[in-house]
């Protein structure tokens, strides 16, 4: 997923970066409000999202984010997450009510980030515009695996797969971002809806035994010491 950063501290940004790199994501680091409207626009102008998600930090040499973010809701739906130390209720409001998706308030713990980056690019394929979804965005096709999301189905060459209700909802969580890495405690939140705690052999079960349905041990890989990814096989 392409992400823009909005910060204008070079060290923040880059420390920021290297984490989402390691994620899967391709960043583009914007250090004030012109340059994040630049980045913006090009694709914007064409009726395209540019970005999957922008974070846009308030405090900015140029312009209030404020601004920005009211002027990059003009241009664009990509969702925008508020990274900012304003932390009062007056200010989330404020910037909710311009157009922002989420806010975050620093000093924030890294996989709280993460999660929210996550949870509010679902609402926008990336590259694209939210759009009514229609028969042929109903399912995801990775190689010779197909997933049907609203009939619940999972076929490989042809040939259904029975998989459980938690088996789909995870085969689904992970194939809507190919190569993007899901936290283990992303996974658990958004499939099991519980917390991480004694819940962890229960996902390593499920893994190995998509694993094993599918007859793809490669297509679910892990990545040490933070989570899963899909790896999207060649057709």
């Amino acid at each position: 997923m392409r992400l823009l950063l909005v910060e204008d501290d070079d060290h923040v940004a880059a420390a920021l970066s290297a984490v989402l790199a390691r994620h899967g994501f391709q960043v583009t680091h914007a250090r004030n409000g012109e340059e994040a409207l630049q980045a913006v626009l090009p694709a914007a102008a064409e009726g395209k999202a540019p970005f999957g998600v922008v974070l846009l930090d308030l405090g900015l040499p140029d312009q209030d984010g404020y601004q920005v973010c009211g002027k990059i809701r003009k241009l664009t739906t990509t969702p925008v997450i508020m990274v900012t130390a304003r932390g009062d209720v007056r200010s989330r409001i404020h910037g909710l009510n311009l157009g922002a998706d989420d806010y975050v308030v620093k000093p924030y713990d890294t996989g709280e980030l993460l999660a929210r980056i996550h949870a509010v690019s679902r609402r926008t394929a990336p590259g694209e515009e939210a759009a009514p979804a229609s028969d042929s965005d109903s399912a995801l096709r990775l190689g010779a695996v197909t997933i049907e999301l609203p009939t619940r189905r999972v076929s490989v060459d042809g040939a259904d797969v029975q998989l459980t209700r938690k088996e789909f909802d995870l085969l689904a969580l992970l194939a809507q971002r190919p190569g993007v890495v899901f936290r283990r405690e992303q996974i658990i939140s958004e499939v099991w809806r519980t917390s991480w705690e004694g819940t962890g052999r229960t996902l390593e079960v499920h893994v190995a035994s998509l694993r094993s349905k599918l007859r793809m041990p490669a297509l679910i890989e892990t990545v040490r010491g933070v989570g899963y990814r899909l790896v999207a096989p060649v057709a």
